[in-house]
Parts: structure tokens; C-alpha cells; sequence
């Protein structure tokens, strides 16, 4: 009996070590990934939705640096940054329909240019076209009171419409998108 039960401990002993080795997640991604969404409150549809990887900014230079003034960025990291449209949106002289879209960027000293792009679900800036561009508009750049470790993004939601900000390092811009 104690020889059986010796043999059937051993047995399930190694199967669940096998289960749990089978079980390697990644570990967290340098840039992880992460969403804001604009609602007027809590318990309203939502106007939109931001989804991005956040990268972080240890020490380096960030704008004229790691992402180059003048250059297409892809407003994070890994994936472009998806922009979704839940109700339409005036963005610029554009209406914007619901649907999902691919938000790019590209930063200046003084001045951002925002793109809107329909080619969804590509990675990073490397597949931009900018023959797929929806709209642009230009905002000016805004020296933050403090910095900005980790790029962020948040909406700020009122009567009129919603505000995606954006921030990283010493810099955010405001995107204004009004309701139709």
C-alpha cells in the first residue's frame, strides 16, 4: 500500500510540476499598455476611447531626441496608437463617424501636428500612409508645470465635446474634438 501510494504521490507530484512550468508568462512589457476614455460621467455612453503603450521616459531626451521633431510618431509605443469614435465628433473641419481610427502625431518645438488615420491595427509609424489620413490639425505645444515620467493620456469631457491630452517629459498638447 505504501509502495502505491509512494508511486501515485510521485506521479502527480511531476504532472502538476509540469502543468505549472507550462504556465511561463511574459514578464511586463517595458511599455505597458493602457486606455482613456471620455464619458460626460460615469453612467453616460462614452464619447471615446484612447488605447496606447506607455513608455517611460528614464532620463533620456524625449522630443528633438528619442522621437525626432519633424517625424511621423506613432504617439507611443509597440502599436500605433488606436483612437475609437463611439458618437460623431468634429475634429478640426472634419466629422469624424464612429468607427475605429489610428491616431498619429508629429511633434515640433512649438506646434504638434494630430493625424487622423483609417489604417487601423498596424505597428508603430513604420506602415503610416498618408494617403489614408481622414484629417490634421496643428496644436501648440505646452511646457507641463511638472514632468511626465510615463506618456499619459486623459480626457477632459464637458457639454461641448471632449479634450484628449496628451503629456511625456516636459511637454502636452490639447486635442479638441466637439460634439456634432
Amino acid at each position: 500500500m505504501k509502495k502505491a501510494f509512494l508511486i501515485f504521490f510521485v506521479a502527480a507530484t511531476s504532472l502538476s510540476f509540469q502543468y505549472l512550468q507550462a504556465q511561463n508568462f511574459p514578464e511586463m512589457d517595458a511599455s505597458p499598455m493602457d486606455l482613456a476614455m471620455a464619458r460626460p460621467d460615469k453612467k453616460s455612453p462614452p464619447l471615446a476611447r484612447v488605447i496606447y503603450s506607455r513608455p517611460q521616459k528614464k532620463g533620456r531626451d524625449i522630443f528633438g531626441g528619442l522621437v525626432p521633431y519633424g517625424e511621423v510618431w506613432r504617439t507611443g509605443a509597440n502599436e500605433a496608437t488606436e483612437l475609437d469614435i463611439y458618437v460623431p465628433l468634429k475634429f478640426g473641419s472634419t466629422v469624424l463617424k464612429p468607427g475605429n481610427y489610428t491616431l498619429y502625431t508629429i511633434p515640433d518645438e512649438q506646434n504638434w501636428t494630430i493625424i487622423i488615420n483609417s489604417d487601423t491595427n498596424v505597428w508603430g509609424a513604420f506602415s503610416y500612409k498618408k494617403e489614408k489620413d481622414v484629417a490634421r490639425i496643428t496644436v501648440p505645444c505646452e511646457q507641463a508645470v511638472a514632468p511626465i515620467e510615463s506618456l499619459s493620456m486623459i480626457f477632459k469631457t464637458d457639454s461641448k465635446g471632449t479634450i484628449l491630452m496628451i503629456g511625456w517629459d516636459d511637454h502636452y498638447v490639447e486635442i479638441p474634438f466637439k460634439k456634432v
